[in-house]
């Protein structure tokens, strides 16, 4: 039977519901810690006349938001003494990590960075751990406390609130700075945290429900292992990582069968066009001779509402027509927005085509956000949310960002105009793979994943 489409009115009154509100207060705990370590925290080291190699250093402290699929399994599997029985297995890996931000940027305004530039560096070293740590709680919560078709406004309403917090933590941080100083900064923004904190003990902790496909899964690993329950402490651990680190994979592929290395290919190419085109952006828009202060109010301020207006939409659309359309849909559009900018790098620039193209650009981006969020999350088992998807969302910047590293070398050798239409075209095996997965039906994601509809 056809799916029946919900009115367009009906289909914006799922921003109402409450979980998909308190999205918003979430998706700002996690948007604060991550400029405060990274861009402000640049900042702060350059104020403080720290030499550039020295600030290059400490952006390898971002190296942890690409490597916490090495720990989600630790997170998805392992219970917290006595704070897991009180706020349940979510909220209280919530919670600890949302502490230990608070306490590593509090650490952080205690420390003089003329003569404490190691400790600091260490502090941040932990905000940056436990910042990755509570995005991998957070997206396990935002997949498993909601349907499916709810997964593209759940992601508008958490980019929504990252996106005030990279404002507050950004241009906030550095008006503090500017009329107090850099410590009383991070200790407002420490404070902050409370938003998150206060959030968590309001939420509900979603069900976590296993089924007999994945008990079959985790049996069979076992016996492929020779792994014997109940037999002493170095088994037990064979087993939780036989069923925290290799179950999610043999799930995942079982579920999905030869079609599983067709979505893999999707998930690593999907947000390459847009993630290279990015690279680029700002030094083309001071090559065309507009100022910096114009740069910062069209990027700044159509960009933020037009994102948040395609986020937005991006999540109604799942609504009303499922993933797999509006994941076409946002291939395309991404991959046609490019071309504006190879318009824009050709012809006499003014500032209003300038914020048109800007606006487009977002607005395209923001719809495919959400939606290929949806996608990712409908992708994942319950019984390894964390663990699949912290997987699935490291993959889909890996291959953009290396790609993005020859960014510099095309423009030089084709100009900006030879980039963008580059830009474009590499996201044609997106659109590609899209249409793939649609006509082999490697997963009905319209009606549910089989595993969900068991669930």
């Amino acid at each position: 039977m056809a799916k029946a489409k919900q009115s367009w009115r009906h289909a914006f009154s799922v921003y109402t519901q409450p979980a998909v509100l308190g999205m918003i207060f979430l998706g700002f705990s996690a948007g604060l810690p991550f400029i405060l370590v990274s861009s402000t925290l640049s900042a702060w080291l350059a104020d403080e006349s720290v030499s550039l190699s020295v600030i290059g250093y400490f952006s390898l402290v971002g190296v942890a938001y690409s490597i916490k699929v090495f720990w989600a399994p630790v997170v998805d599997r392992l219970p917290l003494p006595f704070i897991t029985r009180v706020f349940g297995r979510r909220r209280g890996w919530m919670l600890l990590s949302q502490f230990g931000i608070a306490a590593g940027l509090w650490g952080m305004s205690q420390m003089p960075v003329a003569t404490h530039l190691q400790q600091l560096a260490w502090l941040s070293v932990w905000v940056a751990f436990c910042s990755a740590t509570q995005d991998i709680v957070i997206d396990a919560y935002r997949i498993e406390v909601v349907a499916v078709k709810f997964q593209g406004a759940m992601a508008a309403m958490y980019v929504f609130g990252y996106r005030l917090a990279l404002l507050v933590a950004g241009a906030g941080a550095l008006y503090i700075a500017e009329f107090i100083n850099w410590q009383i900064a991070y200790q407002v923004m420490a404070g902050l945290m409370l938003i998150g904190i206060i959030s968590t003990l309001l939420i509900d902790e979603p069900r976590h429900d296993v089924d007999q496909f994945t008990q079959t899964i985790e049996k069979n690993v076992g016996q492929t292992f020779n792994i014997e329950p109940d037999a002493g402490p170095i088994t037990g651990l064979l087993r939780w990582f036989a069923d925290a680190v290799i179950s999610p994979f043999v799930e995942f592929f079982q579920r999905n069968g030869r079609a599983g290395f067709l979505i893999l290919a999707l998930i690593a190419l999907y947000k390459m066009s847009d993630i290279a085109m990015g690279v680029m952006a700002n030094p083309f828009y001071l090559d065309l001779g507009f100022t910096k202060k114009e740069i910062a109010d069209v990027t700044k301020v159509f960009g933020f509402f037009m994102t948040i207006l395609g986020t937005s939409l991006g999540g109604v659309f799942v609504l009303r027509y499922g993933i797999m359309r509006p994941l076409l849909l946002g291939a395309i559009i991404v991959a046609l927005t490019n071309l504006l900018f190879a318009v824009l790098a050709v012809v006499q620039p003014n500032l209003y085509l300038l914020a048109a193209v800007v606006s487009a650009d977002n607005l395209c981006g923001g719809i495919a956000a959400s939606v290929f969020i949806a996608y990712l999350s409908s992708l994942t088992n319950s019984t390894y949310t964390a663990t699949q998807y912290a997987l699935f969302s490291s993959l889909m910047t890996l291959p953009a960002k290396l790609i993005g590293g020859f960014s510099g070398a095309i423009v030089s050798g084709y100009g900006y105009a030879g980039f963008f239409i580059y830009a474009s075209l590499i996201g044609i095996p997106a659109i590609i793979l899209v249409v793939l997965v649609i006509r082999k039906k490697a997963i009905n994601v319209d009606d549910g994943l089989k595993a969900k509809v068991a669930e």
